[in-house]
């Protein structure tokens, strides 16, 4: 059990490493409880449930219900000043756990493969320290964010007000990352994150008789053309000083060794860095779906998706973000610029909106096997990476809330 909360006590900078680390069995505890307990993004209901159980023994007021299951705290300091955005995420994957573990999901088919619970462990520990030493100037706003995973939740948040009144005038989060070891950060001002764009295209041909082909028009050849032609768009349409990916992880056709198929459906992924490109490869992907189509007599539909936007960092926020962590990892080589990453995520609609930053901080520990990659039906990570996210987060306030 958490002690109550003063109002006016403050703690010495130096104390407070110590401090943090003395939450760490409850960061701990709140993350396996999280754990067990997954959901769905958008049902993340005994999630929201047991942030708001938290937030209210603490005295902290919030909104609940935000854009379905999100939750917005405030925590004000005692002196004015600027309003900082900390953004978490709480969905879950549609993964079976494999993990032998105390705390393994117990809910069937759903599992925390990305970290999300750490997220949350991590922000409520935040919120927790700063209403206990809220001697900063300003107010720190805190985001838990339904569905990043799917369909989305960062966009509907912003539509319910979760950035204003008050009005953020910037934001960070951060991502636990296998990627990296434990004790780093990594920390890149610009493209962070891609773009996801995803795709689903039917062509319709004309099935037949395997041993009479002249009479058909085969979808299976269309769709191999297809899927090796859109291979060109990175390699002869895009700056090759640039990055995207064009991915097909689909393609289904055919049901007898002998029948030529009436139809085939491919899907796939589309990720880059440069703004530039927005709406750049639905179209060049359209255009060379109905040239190799219209070449063979067949049809196509064609479903395109704009998922989320790049990850861009601020300048200026990434340099607070990167002195801060300098502070924390106490050593240069701790802090990792080069950690990019194609994959995506939907913290890019709150840094379109105001200036911010969003790390990585390693939590991969090869010793004790917890190494294994996001979305992995053995994902785990290192649980003392908590108190150091917490800590991150609180000289981030100290550094940008200051009087």
């Amino acid at each position: 059990m958490v002690s109550a909360v003063p109002q006016s006590t403050s703690v010495g900078s130096n104390s407070i490493r110590l401090t943090i680390a003395s939450l760490q069995p409850q960061l701990i505890d709140w993350r396996r409880r999280l754990h067990q307990q997954p959901e769905l993004g958008f049902c993340e209901h005994q999630t929201a449930d047991f942030i708001r159980q938290k937030l209210t023994q603490w005295g902290i007021p919030h909104q609940h219900g935000v854009a379905g299951t999100g939750i917005v705290a405030t925590v004000s300091g005692h002196h004015p000043g600027p309003v900082l955005g900390i953004r978490a995420d709480m969905d879950a994957l549609p993964i079976q756990e494999l993990n032998d573990v105390p705390y393994r999901s117990q809910h069937n088919g759903i599992m925390h493969a990305c970290g999300h619970d750490g997220h949350v462990a991590i922000a409520l520990g935040t919120a927790h320290y700063l209403s206990r030493y809220p001697d900063f100037a300003g107010t720190v706003k805190f985001i838990f964010q339904p569905a990043e995973e799917g369909p989305g939740g960062a966009k509907p948040m912003i539509e319910a007000g979760a950035l204003s009144n008050p009005n953020v005038e910037a934001i960070i989060g951060l991502h636990l990352w296998n990627n990296l070891p434990l004790g780093t950060v990594g920390v890149r001002n610009g493209a962070l994150m891609a773009a996801t764009e995803l795709f689903r295209c039917r062509i319709q041909g004309k099935g037949g008789h395997g041993a009479i082909p002249h009479q058909t028009v085969d979808s299976i050849v269309v769709g191999s053309q297809v899927v090796n032609a859109l291979q060109t768009i990175v390699a002869r349409n895009v700056d090759p000083l640039k990055s995207a990916v064009v991915t097909i992880g689909q393609f289904h056709a055919g049901s007898a060794r002998n029948v030529i198929a009436d139809s085939a459906e491919i899907a796939g992924t589309v990720r880059y860095f440069d703004r530039s490109y927005d709406g750049f490869f639905s179209q060049r992907i359209e255009q060379i779906v109905a040239g190799i189509c219209q070449s063979h007599g067949a049809t196509y539909e064609l479903d395109y998706q704009a998922l989320y936007p790049p990850v861009i960092n601020d300048p200026a926020i990434t340099d607070l973000v990167r002195s801060v962590a300098l502070s924390v990892v106490e050593t240069p080589a701790g802090v990792v610029p080069e950690c990019q990453t194609m994959g995506g995520e939907d913290m890019a609609f709150f840094l379109e909106r105001v200036p911010g930053c969003y790390f990585f901080l390693g939590s991969a520990n090869a010793a004790k096997q917890l190494d294994y990659p996001h979305h992995h039906p053995r994902f785990d990570f290192d649980e003392t990476v908590l108190p150091m996210g917490v800590e991150m987060f609180v000289r981030c306030v100290e550094a940008y809330c200051v009087q």
